[in-house]
């Protein structure tokens, strides 16, 4: 992994980790599908657009295809849309600490299906991961926290784990910003065909609302999609996983600074575990035999 490489990480948990805090402002002003198909499609269109000038093909291979499909319904409709709807009960620091768990979820699926061998260090991380995660779960519904709307961020890591997993079919044979775009696009009619059926659309309009909505359009939106896709590119799924142990720090330090989000020991402790877990279970799969 090069210095480039380690700045693209670093740049993508970053924006990633500030994707909650803001969508948290958004959902307490507008319904959380229909907002965030309509964030799908002016940022899928943006994307198509641009690529068309850049002389990007729509003739997608076979794998290309079936993963612009996966990774939009698993990803944007499934991870984020589940993600929206908790954060209208569930604060965005508890939301960021358990999307974090993804490279968890993803070396449990690498190795109970693809068969992969697990370290001792791999088996370590994965038990200070979740056991972390589980800590900070437990302190905040105990505190509190509506556990329907945990359940919904478990279910969207796991949909993301999957997403995450299809990330190297899609890059295979070119026509990145092409494909980032038209996996947003699937995103944004799925979501749009269920917010159609089940929300009432009432928007209470506020500069914050509107400065979160073009954040989350311009950068997690589109500029983390396009980084990920170029970082996996460059140093692979695994490696570029790695930098999601940053997430927690990330995702509790901007929620505590933009919303005023209430950090105590607790937290603090489940963090540092969760996030040693995450590195170490990214540090197993790299040392793993191919």
């Amino acid at each position: 992994m090069d210095v480039r490489a380690i700045f693209m990480g670093l740049a993508f948990s970053l924006m990633w980790s500030s994707a909650f805090a803001t969508a948290r402002i958004i959902v307490a002003a507008a319904p959380p599908l229909a907002v965030l198909s309509l964030r799908f499609l002016i940022s899928g269109l943006i994307a198509v657009l641009v690529a068309q000038a850049l002389g990007q093909s729509w003739r997608l291979s076979g794998p290309q295809a079936r993963s612009v499909v996966i990774f939009g319904l698993c990803q944007n409709a499934l991870y984020l849309g589940m993600n929206f709807i908790a954060l209208q009960w569930v604060e965005a620091s508890l939301a960021s600490i358990i999307a974090s768990s993804m490279p968890l979820i993803v070396a449990l699926l690498g190795w109970g299906v693809r068969g992969e061998k697990v370290s001792l260090t791999g088996l370590l991380g994965l038990f200070m991961g979740f056991g972390g995660v589980a800590l900070i779960m437990g302190g905040r519904v105990s505190g509190g926290a509506d556990p329907v709307g945990v359940l919904l961020c478990l279910a969207g890591a796991s949909a993301l784990a999957v997403a995450t997993m299809t990330v190297r079919a899609a890059l295979t044979g070119g026509n990145l910003l092409m494909i980032v775009g038209l996996q947003m696009l699937v995103g944004s009619l799925a979501l749009g065909i269920v917010s159609a059926g089940t929300e009432t659309h009432l928007v209470h309009f506020s500069p914050a609302l509107i400065l979160a909505f073009f954040y989350q359009v311009f950068v997690p939106g589109l500029a983390a999609t396009v980084l990920w896709f170029a970082l996996v590119g460059r140093v692979g799924a695994v490696k570029a996983s790695a930098f999601h142990f940053l997430n927690p720090f990330f995702g509790v330090l901007i929620a505590a600074l933009l919303l005023g989000e209430h950090v105590g020991l607790l937290d603090m402790i489940g963090v540092a575990i969760a996030a040693a877990g995450i590195l170490a279970v990214q540090l197993s799969r790299m040392k793993a035999p191919a």
